[in-house]
């Protein structure tokens, strides 16, 4: 019987949200301007030059955008993780042996792995467009992000043995950094339910960077890469939005 008890209100306090608003508010529901922090998910394809770096890549995504409520706007900033295994270019060709091991300092094959890391930094903004009329924060979502695109290959040491070629700042002569401004798009589906219980967006993103290579030096070329870059990322982004309703005067809150 207390076991019942104990699953009946761990039950109750999963479903239970709070709610602040007044039942003859006009913001009972979910209208007013809306704060809205999210955290999304993408998967993306390479293009131009960075496929000729990378295979596809993943994106773990923190934003924080203001939607509001007279026009629809979108205002907001968001910063993205970028990781990926899949490097293309042998950057540490020159350092293996003719069956392929780079070797560590006890004199046994290291094992070294090479990894795509990087972020995209933006400020965002676009405009929400409402598809019913009973829940008009269901619609199209359109945005544009202006900033900046980074991107590196991350080299994996291996933690049983050192390669002294790659200790300290020799790593930078191979992880090719590389950096520029970009613009992403984005296209998709936004909702933020009535019941404030299901709050999301689900869509298109295409990302264009003009970049290049930051290094003063590139330990394969011997030179130093100052070729301008196009870099393109294409992909299908998921936001799980936590989103808080400001009243007249931006004085209440209600989630």
């Amino acid at each position: 019987m207390k076991r019942k008890w104990f699953y009946s209100l761990c039950l109750g306090l999963l479903l239970w949200q709070p709610n602040f608003a007044q039942q003859n508010s006009p913001y009972a529901q979910n209208k007013g301007d809306v704060l809205m922090p999210y955290l999304s998910y993408a998967v993306h394809r390479p293009g131009a030059d960075l496929a000729n770096r990378f295979g596809n890549n993943f994106s773990l995504g923190l934003g924080l955008d203001w939607l509001t409520a007279k026009s629809n706007w979108i205002f907001g900033l968001n910063a993205n993780f970028l990781f990926g295994n899949a490097v293309k270019t042998d950057v540490l060709a020159g350092l293996r042996t003719e069956a392929g091991f780079i070797i560590g300092n006890n004199r046994l094959p290291a094992d070294i792995t090479l990894r795509q890391r990087g972020w995209l930094l933006h400020a965002e903004f676009g405009r929400h467009f409402p598809l019913s009329a009973d829940n008009p924060r269901s619609g199209i979502r359109i945005t544009l992000s202006p900033g900046l695109l980074q991107h590196q290959i991350r080299i994996q040491d291996d933690p049983q043995q050192a390669v002294p070629q790659l200790l300290g700042d020799y790593k930078k002569g191979y992880d090719r950094l590389t950096n520029g401004f970009s613009v992403t798009e984005f296209i998709g589906y936004q909702l933020l339910s009535e019941n404030k219980r299901m709050n999301f967006f689900l869509g298109l993103e295409f990302t264009q960077a003009f970049t290049q290579n930051r290094r003063d030096f590139d330990f394969v070329t011997r030179t130093k890469d100052e070729t301008k870059r196009m870099d393109l990322l294409y992909g299908i982004r998921l936001g799980w939005i936590i989103p808080f309703y400001v009243g007249t005067g931006g004085e209440d809150i209600y989630y």
